[in-house]
């Protein structure tokens, strides 16, 4: 039985996480991986929602009444784009991504675009840290350009179309200048090779002496085994860079170390548990 079109939705921000109430420090977006394609069922969206919550949950605890941080969940727009071309993101170029997926790409970067200036119209001139995993991590490295973005964290970025190792080389880096950026990827990623995110990063890199990229040793694309470690360097990237406060020693010493040191980082096993 064919599936009906979901009906056209817009972007919107989710239910707001963390210091509510006062005025913020800083806000926190999260961009989900997948989202709705044509013809999806309304299920696939609320899971691409619902996987970014133990996350949003989590920074919503970590904030403070010294540095009220407050996060969303980008949920995105359902799209009747039909075509798999890269129509419009900016940057330098477009890449091939998987599943034929460049015009959701575009899509959810507009959404992520969008999201930031709903930010500024509700809180003011804040500066706003964008999370994105899989394809959400895409739209945050491209929406990275915008003036109050002041950091990005990019979480198994959806670089590659499964069998043919391209899709790194064509994403752009330009508009991560004056940003703090952290990429962690699974070294058993078996749809998205890995290297790419790491050629990525050595280009972003050039220039951009604040980026750092983390490996997360036997995980996958999801990377569900270090579900926790991956949370608590996000967390600790986040309140560092949104609130001032001091990163963990692995964080600076990536961020500091030249390529390849600083960009082939281990996640190591129990990371967090003692940290602050």
């Amino acid at each position: 039985m064919a599936q009906r079109a979901l009906p056209e939705r817009e972007t919107r921000l989710g239910r707001p996480r963390g210091t509510v109430g006062r005025a913020p420090h800083a806000i926190v977006l999260l961009l989900p991986g997948g989202g709705p394609a044509v013809g999806a069922r309304r299920g696939a969206a609320l899971a691409a929602a619902a996987s970014a919550v133990p996350l949003a949950r989590r920074l919503g605890r970590a904030t403070s009444d010294d540095d009220p941080l407050v996060t969303h969940i980008v949920h995105y727009r359902n799209s009747s784009r039909r075509d798999g071309r890269n129509g419009g993101a900016a940057g330098e170029g477009t890449s091939r991504t998987a599943d034929g997926a460049g015009g959701r790409i575009a899509d959810r970067t507009a959404d992520a675009e969008w999201a930031v200036e709903e930010v500024l119209r509700r809180y003011g001139d804040v500066p706003v840290c964008l999370v994105g995993t899989d394809i959400g991590a895409l739209a945050a490295w491209r929406a990275a350009g915008h003036q109050a973005v002041a950091s990005v964290v990019a979480l198994a970025p959806l670089l590659c179309e499964p069998g043919t190792g391209e899709g790194g080389s064509a994403e752009p880096v330009q508009q991560l200048r004056g940003r703090q950026v952290l990429i962690v990827h699974g070294t058993n990623d078996t749809r998205c090779d890995p290297e790419l995110s790491f050629r990525l990063a050595e280009r972003a890199k050039k220039v951009n002496a604040q980026v750092c990229r983390f490996e997360v040793h036997t995980d996958g694309h999801g990377l569900r085994g270090y579900a926790a470690e991956v949370a608590a360097l996000t967390q600790d990237f986040v309140l560092g860079t949104l609130c001032g406060g001091d990163l963990c020693r692995p964080l600076t010493d990536a961020l500091a170390a030249p390529p390849p040191l600083g960009l082939r980082m281990p996640l190591a096993s129990g990371f967090g548990k003692h940290l602050r």
